[in-house]
C-alpha cells in the first residue's frame, strides 16, 4: 500500500551524508563504524545440513548402499550387469567422502512420494549420468545402455552439491509441493526465489510508462519486437507503428530501455527449487510466506544459495508426463497394456510405462515421415525437417534427434558432418585413435557436452572436475569470457597428444557453440523415453493420444485445433461439444452405429467427444454441476438445463454459442435467442414465462465457423479455408496437398491458418511460420529482409497468403560445414530406412493478410515459444 517505500529516502548514504543528516549526535555516527568493525560475521559460516530419516544405528552411508543396491536387483531382475555394479560402487565411494550421502536420500523421499500418489516422475539433466540416481529410481536412463560421465554430476574437485531436476506431472505437482511441505514441516522447507530483469518489452514498457505513454502507446511500442529481442527498434518498425523515429522522446525511450535491459526488476519465487533443511531454516536462511498460498520462500536468489552450500532439490512440471499419464490410463481401460497381476483398479503407470513395447518399427517408421504432431519435443518445423533426413531406427537415434536440433550443435558445425556420416556421404574420422571410444556412438562427431568434456580429458589431459569446470565456463562464456582461457590449454595438450591443432581449433569453435545451447547427453537421453513413449501412444492409440494432450493443455507447440485435425487426418472421428454427451474432459466414446471408421488402427476405432473445459469462459465448477446436474436425469429440455444445473446466465449464453446445445434446440441462433431470455427469480422461479414462439433464420456456415473459433478455437466439421477457397483458386493458390508434386524452385502461392511463429536464436533473424489448410500444414521461412518488409502482418495476421518458392531442404545460414580432421576410421554407418520425401518449404517472397469477409478470425497461433 501507500506506507510501502512512500517516498524515495530509502537508500544507502555516504559518510559525509550520515553526518550532516546526523549532526547532532556526530559521535553516534562514528560509533556506528565501530560496531560494524567488530561484527566478523561471514555467510561462509552458515551451517546448513541436509535432512535425512534414519533407522537406529544406521548412517546415511548405510541406507544409501542398501536402497541402491536394492534397486539394482529391481532394475536388473536377470541380472545386474558388472560395469553397471562397479560404477554404483564407485559412485557411492565419491558419495560417502563428500558427505552427500543425505542429498540424495531426500531425493529419493520427494520420488517416493509421487509414486506412493501414482504420479509420473522422471529426473533429468546431469543427473541421469549417475547409475546410484539411477538404481533409486530417480531418473528413468538405464546405465547399461549409455555411456555415462559421472564427474558431469558430481566430482571430487569441485566438491560441491550437485544439482537435481525432477519433472512431475504439471497438473499434481502441486501435490508434491504441498506433501514436502508436510513431510519436512514449514520451518524446514522453502522454495527458493529468483532475480527477473527486464528484457526488451519490459523494459519498453517501464521506460515508455515514466515518459507519459498512455497504456494503448505503450502497447504498441512493445509489439515492435518479440520476447527475445532487444529494445532496439528499427526506424521502419516504428513508422509502421505510428511512432516518430526522429522524436526527441521516443529516442530517449529506446536508448533508456536499451540500458534498462539486464537491471534486475523484481524477485520471483522459482519455477520449482526447494531447499529443505534438518535444523529450522530461519536459523541459517530468512524465511516468509509466500503470495501463493501454502508456499514458503528463502527470498535469496537460487545461485546465491549455490555459492553458500545450500542444496536444491529442483520440482518440476513436465505437461507431457500429465499427458502420457492420461493417454496410459485410457488405453489400459480399452484392453491395451494389460500386465499379469495388475487390475484397473490398481493401474500403476510408473509401472507400465516401462513395459511399452521397444523398438516398435511402427513407431520408428511413423517418425520417418516425421508425423510428429503432438510428440515430445519433436514435434517444431525444425525437428520434423530433421526427421527424414536423420531417419531414426532405434532409440539411440532419438537421443541423438533431441540434441542435434539445438544451438549447440548447429553453431558449432556438427549437423551437417553428423548428416553425411550418417547417409554414407562422408568417411567417419577421429582425430586420434584415443578418442574413437568416445566419439563412436556419434560416427566422430562430438555432439554433447560429456563428450567435450571426456575429449578434454583423454585428449588434453584434464581432471574430471577441471573437466566440469570447462562445461560451466563454456556455458556463462559469453557472460564472464572465461572459456578463452582453455583456448592454449586445450590446443597444447591436443598437440602433445598429437593430435592436429586444426581440429583443436575446430572443437574449440564447436564449444563455443555449446555456450549457446549444448545438451548433455544425459538429459537428452531421459527426453528421449518421452519421445519414444508419446510416439508410440500415437502411433498405435491416436484418438487416445489425441484426447489426453488436449486433456492436459495448456501444454505443449500446438492448439487444441490442430492437434484434433490432425488426429481427423489419421482416421479418428472427433464429435463438437453436447450439453448431453460431453463431460468436463475430453473423453473418447464407441462410434456412432452409422458412421464409418477410416483407419485400420485397433487404437483408431474410438472417437473423441470434446469436452466442455474447451468452451472459453465457461468455469470448471460450472460445468462439473452441468454434468452432474445431466447424470442425475436426462434434462427434458433448455429451460430444465438451466433450472437444475444452476448455470448463470452468461455461462449458459457461452454454452449456446459453442453449440452445445445442439440436441436441445437444432438451430444454434434459436438456442442463443432462448439462453438471452429473461430468466424468472425469486418468488416467480421455476413458473412458465408465455412468450410468443419465434423462429430465427439458421446461422450462415461462415458465421457458424466464427462462433466455433471464437468460443472453442476450433471447429470439428468445418475449416476457414474451405469458404476462402474459390477465391485462392482463382488467385492461383495450391492446398498443401498439392505441394508435394511441385519440383524444387518453381514460383506458388499457399494459404493458411497461422499455427505457430518461430524465430530461433541461432537463425541469424530467419522467422518460420506454420501454416493449416483444410488438408494438412505448410512450412513457410521468412528470411530477415523480407520479414522486415512485411513485418506487421508476418507478426500478427490470423490468415496467411504467401507467395514464394519451393524448397525440399532447407540449411538454415549457421549450419557450415567443415573438413574431415584425424584418423579415417574401416567402419560404416549403419544401414538406413529408405529416405522418405523431405519436408517442404516455401521460401517466402510476399505475404498477404487475409479475412474472412472482414470478420474478426479469432487467432489460435502459438508464437515465438
Amino acid at each position: 500500500g501507500t506506507e510501502l517505500l512512500a517516498n524515495q529516502e530509502a537508500e544507502l548514504r555516504s559518510p559525509a551524508q550520515m553526518q550532516r543528516l546526523f549532526c547532532d549526535p556526530r559521535a553516534w555516527v562514528e560509533r556506528t563504524v565501530e560496531v560494524a568493525s567488530s561484527l566478523l560475521f561471514s555467510l561462509n559460516e552458515l551451517q546448513y545440513r541436509f535432512p535425512c530419516t534414519l533407522s537406529p544405528g544406521e548412517t546415511a552411508d548405510d541406507k544409501l548402499r542398501r536402497l541402491s543396491l536394492a534397486g539394482l536387483e529391481v532394475r536388473y531382475s536377470s541380472g545386474v550387469p558388472k560395469s553397471v555394479a562397479e560404477q554404483v560402487q564407485k559412485e557411492l565411494l565419491l558419495i560417502q567422502k563428500l558427505q552427500m550421502a543425505s542429498y540424495f536420500l531426500s531425493t529419493w523421499e520427494v520420488v517416493e512420494m509421487a509414486r506412493r500418489r501414482r504420479i509420473l516422475c522422471q529426473g533429468r539433466g546431469s543427473a541421469a549420468n549417475s547409475a546410484v540416481c539411477y538404481a533409486l529410481g530417480i531418473t528413468a536412463v538405464d546405465p547399461a545402455r549409455s555411456s555415462l560421465l559421472f564427474e558431469r554430476f558430481m566430482s571430487e574437485e569441485r566438491a560441491e552439491p550437485p544439482d537435481i531436476d525432477i519433472d512431475f506431472e504439471h497438473e499434481r505437482r502441486e501435490e508434491v509441493i504441498q506433501e514436502i511441505y508436510e513431510h519436512y514441516g514449514r520451518e524446514r522447507a522453502a522454495m527458493v526465489s529468483e532475480v527477473i530483469c527486464y528484457r526488451g518489452k519490459s523494459a519498453l514498457r517501464e521506460v515508455g510508462k515514466v515518459f507519459g505513454l498512455s497504456l494503448e502507446q505503450m502497447e504498441r511500442l512493445s509489439r515492435t519486437i518479440t520476447h527475445w529481442d532487444s529494445a532496439e527498434v528499427p526506424a521502419e518498425r516504428l513508422k509502421e507503428m505510428g511512432f516518430d523515429p526522429e522524436d526527441a522522446r521516443v529516442r530517449q525511450i529506446l536508448k533508456l530501455a536499451k540500458e534498462l535491459e539486464g537491471m534486475p526488476r523484481h524477485l520471483s519465487i522459482h519455477v520449482g527449487g526447494f531447499v529443505v533443511s534438518a535444523t529450522p531454516l530461519f536459523e541459517v536462511a530468512p524465511i516468509e510466506p509466500g503470495r501463493m498460498p501454502g508456499r514458503t520462500v528463502v527470498p535469496w536468489d537460487k545461485d546465491d544459495l549455490e555459492t553458500l552450500g545450500f542444496f536444491k532439490i529442483d520440482v518440476l512440471g513436465l505437461g507431457m508426463l500429465t499427458a502420457i499419464r492420461k493417454a496410459l490410463l485410457s488405453i489400459h481401460a480399452d484392453g491395451g497394456l494389460r500386465l499379469p497381476g495388475l487390475e484397473q483398479e490398481v493401474f500403476d503407470p510408473l509401472e507400465v510405462i516401462t513395459r511399452i513395447p521397444a523398438e516398435d518399427p511402427d513407431v520408428y517408421e511413423m517418425l520417418c515421415r516425421a508425423d510428429t504432431v503432438g510428440v515430445f519435443q519433436i514435434e517444431s518445423r525444425a525437428q520434423m525437417a530433421m526427421l527424414p533426413r536423420l531417419r531414426p531406427q532405434k532409440f539411440y537415434d532419438l537421443v541423438v534427434e533431441v540434441a542435434l536440433v539445438r544451438p549447440g550443435p548447429i553453431q558449432g558445425g556438427m549437423v551437417h558432418p553428423y548428416l553425411r556420416r550418417r547417409n554414407g556421404e562422408e568417411p567417419i574420422a577421429v582425430p586420434h585413435l584415443d578418442l574413437w571410444p568416445i566419439l563412436e556412438r556419434t560416427l566422430g562427431v562430438p555432439l554433447f557436452q560429456e563428450q567435450v568434456m571426456q575429449i578434454s580429458i583423454v585428449g588434453a589431459g584434464y581432471t574430471g572436475g577441471e573437466a566440469d569446470q570447462l562445461r560451466r565456463d563454456m556455458a556463462a562464456w559469453k557472460k564472464t569470457g572465461r572459456l578463452l582461457r582453455h583456448r592454449e590449454r586445450l590446443l597444447t595438450g591436443f598437440e602433445k597428444k598429437g593430435i592436429e591443432r586444426a581440429f583443436g581449433e575446430a572443437l574449440f569453435e564447436q564449444i563455443k557453440g555449446f555456450g549457446d545451447y549444448g545438451f548433455p547427453e544425459s538429459h537428452s537421453a531421459s527426453f528421449a523415453l518421452l519421445v519414444y513413449a508419446s510416439a508410440w501412444q500415437k502411433a498405435h492409440y491416436p484418438a487416445h493420444f489425441a484426447c489426453a494432450l488436449v486433456n492436459a493443455q495448456p501444454m505443449g507447440f500446438y492448439s487444441p485445433s490442430t492437434i484434433f485435425q490432425d488426429a481427423a487426418r489419421h482416421g479418428v472421428l472427433v464429435h463438437d461439444v453436447c450439453a448431453l454427451r460431453s463431460e468436463w474432459d475430453c473423453s473418447l466414446e464407441e462410434p456412432s452405429a452409422g458412421s464409418a471408421i477410416r483407419s485400420q488402427k485397433p487404437g483408431a476405432q474410438r472417437s473423441i467427444r470434446l469436452g466442455l473445459r474447451l468452451i472459453k469462459g465457461l468455469s470448471e465448477a460450472a460445468g462439473r454441476r452441468l454434468v452432474q446436474a445431466r447424470n442425475e436425469r436426462l434434462f427434458d429440455d433448455l429451460r430444465d438445463l438451466v433450472e437444475r444445473s444452476g448455470l448463470k446466465k452468461d455461462e449458459v449464453e457461452r454454452l449456446a454459442e459453442a453449440g452445445a446445445f445442439r440436441e436441445l434446440v437444432a438451430e444454434r441462433r434459436q438456442a442463443l435467442w432462448q439462453a438471452r431470455a429473461p430468466q424468472l427469480e425469486g418468488l416467480f422461479q421455476g413458473r412458465a414465462l408465455a412468450e410468443p414462439e419465434i423462429h430465427l433464420a439458421p446461422l450462415a456456415p461462415q458465421q457458424t465457423l466464427l462462433l466455433d473459433y471464437a468460443n472453442k478455437g476450433l471447429s470439428t466439421v468445418d475449416h476457414p479455408m474451405r469458404h476462402l477457397r474459390s477465391f485462392l483458386k482463382r488467385e492461383g493458390a495450391l492446398e498443401s496437398r498439392s505441394l508435394a508434386q511441385v519440383k524444387k524452385g518453381q514460383k506458388v502461392k499457399v494459404a493458411g491458418v497461422v499455427l505457430s511463429r518461430q524465430q530461433p536464436g541461432t537463425a541469424s533473424g530467419v522467422v518460420f511460420i506454420s501454416l493449416e489448410d483444410e488438408f494438412g500444414f505448410i512450412n513457410l521461412v521468412l528470411w530477415r529482409n523480407v520479414f522486415e518488409q512485411f513485418q506487421q502482418v508476418a507478426r500478427h495476421a490470423s490468415l496467411l497468403l504467401a507467395y514464394g518458392e519451393v524448397e525440399r531442404e532447407v540449411k538454415g545460414p549457421a549450419q557450415t560445414e567443415g573438413p574431415v580432421h584425424g584418423v579415417l576410421m574401416p567402419v560404416s554407418p549403419p544401414p538406413l530406412a529408405p529416405a522418405k520425401s523431405p519436408t517442404i518449404h516455401v521460401i517466402v517472397e510476399r505475404l498477404q493478410r487475409l479475412e474472412l469477409n472482414q470478420a474478426n478470425f479469432k487467432r489460435i497461433s502459438r508464437d515465438f515459444h
